[in-house]
């Protein structure tokens, strides 16, 4: 029989993201919304471990472990809550709390203190994906498998999801997966680029209008989030959000309500809401351009997409994606042109690999592409290689000194886009948290 763990928090969306991710990793669990509701549930049932947000309504979480010592001395506690107190984690592991977790919580690392707070080592069954879920995406690289699964694992949950990654990682594919993966694949999903329209336009766009609402406003219109009802409602680029609007989006997703432009009357909108960005928030809300009260809103899940070149096992699988795309004759790579491709940095990430795939098809005569087919850039950048043979016209040691810069620029750039979390810069790296404090110390990095 599996431990069974009670959730403690009053907000739904944690609960049930919680539940989902503990039943993935094959525990049951109960939720109580309130630390009267746990107590009640603790008496009757008798959970292995209690899961307990501090600060709720009513009775805290720090309460509710004080309450239970007295007649459950043994029972594990494990506090988590958005706000970074050290009087609170103090009190907690007085009272005799296991672990004291931040939100946003990393899915992974709670799993982990869970699994630690029952002495319960890792390595149970690994979240499996269904293959029709897979169509279309290509993911051969460890880093980019691991960002699947944990996006597989938590696409049942409502919770919001914010997906960081730089510009043509693929974050709008990551977003349409987990629409596809959720109790809401029936219903749309609706993409909004918060980029692509101006500030004033903004606003009518996601919220609607009403007809005569402002000069052109000639009939009424529901707005993006009301289109979205019943699905998933997906902002991209959402760092460039104008501050002078973003109240009225916290509103919004505070309360699923939205109110038009030219109206005073509430409507309600029911939409799961995924994010993405590849600006580095936590930088935007220190430096005032980006609410902080929005960007907790947000960032419940976060999702780090690695960029390209940090998963090169993924670089040949997609360019004959793309090559084959809508194509009754497939054209393949010469040997040197996929050398080529491996070399080569991509800063424009998948994006710019599947518009030099549909460059070098146009430009190809025969079957068979050839380095000098491909975009300029990527021939005058890519690491040159000596014909049919392969080997780089480089130094030994020019190639170490290159590899050594390079590593150590993705891991600033990882951790610059992670705002510093460790473990999401390790995961957008596709290494473990521990290599990447090897590594910190093995560069001086620290």
């Amino acid at each position: 029989m599996s431990a069974c763990i009670l959730i403690v928090d009053d907000e739904t969306r944690y609960r049930g993201l919680y539940r989902q991710v503990l039943e993935s990793a094959g525990f049951s669990a109960r939720e109580a919304a309130s630390a009267e509701q746990a107590l009640d549930i603790i008496q009757t049932e008798s959970p292995s471990l209690v899961v307990t947000d501090v600060r709720m309504p009513g009775a805290s979480g720090i309460e509710l472990l004080r309450m239970t010592r007295e007649k459950h001395p043994a029972l594990p506690f494990l506090l988590v809550t958005a706000y970074a107190d050290v009087r609170d984690s103090v009190s907690a592991m007085k009272l005799g709390a296991v672990d004291y977790l931040a939100k946003p919580v990393d899915l992974d690392e709670f799993v982990t203190a869970v699994r630690d707070a029952l002495g319960i080592r890792a390595g149970g069954p690994d979240v499996t994906i269904p293959s029709e879920k897979l169509i279309g995406i290509i993911a051969q690289s460890p880093a980019m498998q691991s960002v699947l699964r944990d996006v597989y694992r938590i696409a049942g949950s409502d919770a919001n999801v914010l997906i960081m990654g730089e510009s043509g990682v693929g974050k709008e594919v990551v977003a349409r997966f987990i629409h596809q993966s959720s109790p809401r694949h029936g219903k749309p999903m609706v993409a909004v680029n918060c980029a692509a329209i101006t500030g004033t336009l903004l606003a009518s766009e996601m919220f609607g209008h009403e007809k005569g609402a402002f000069t052109g406003a000639e009939r009424k219109r529901h707005g993006r989030f009301r289109e979205a009802d019943g699905g998933t409602l997906f902002l991209d680029e959402i760092g460039d959000m104008p501050l002078e609007l973003q109240p009225a989006f916290l509103r919004a997703i505070e309360t699923g309500c939205i109110v038009p432009v030219g109206s005073d009357r509430e409507i309600e909108a029911d939409f799961r809401l995924l994010v993405a960005t590849n600006r580095n928030l936590v930088q935007d809300v220190e430096e005032g351009r980006f609410r902080q009260d929005l960007y907790y809103r947000l960032n419940v899940i976060a999702i780090a997409i690695p960029p390209l070149r940090e998963r090169k096992d993924d670089i040949l699988p997609l360019a004959r994606f793309f090559l084959s795309r809508g194509q009754a004759e497939v054209k393949r790579l010469s040997r040197v042109a996929a050398r080529v491709l491996c070399a080569y940095q991509w800063p424009g990430n998948v994006r710019e690999l599947a518009n030099a795939m549909e460059h070098a098809r146009l430009l190809c005569q025969t079957d068979v592409i050839a380095p000098e087919h491909l975009p300029p850039a990527i021939r005058n950048m890519a690491t040159r290689v000596d014909g049919e043979t392969g080997k780089e016209a480089v130094s030994e040691e020019t190639v170490i000194k290159t590899l050594k810069e390079s590593e150590i620029e993705s891991i600033r750039r990882a951790l610059k886009q992670t705002g510093g979390n460790r473990t999401h810069a390790a995961r957008l790296l596709g290494i473990t948290r521990r290599g990447l404090i090897y590594k910190l110390k093995r560069f001086r990095m620290y």
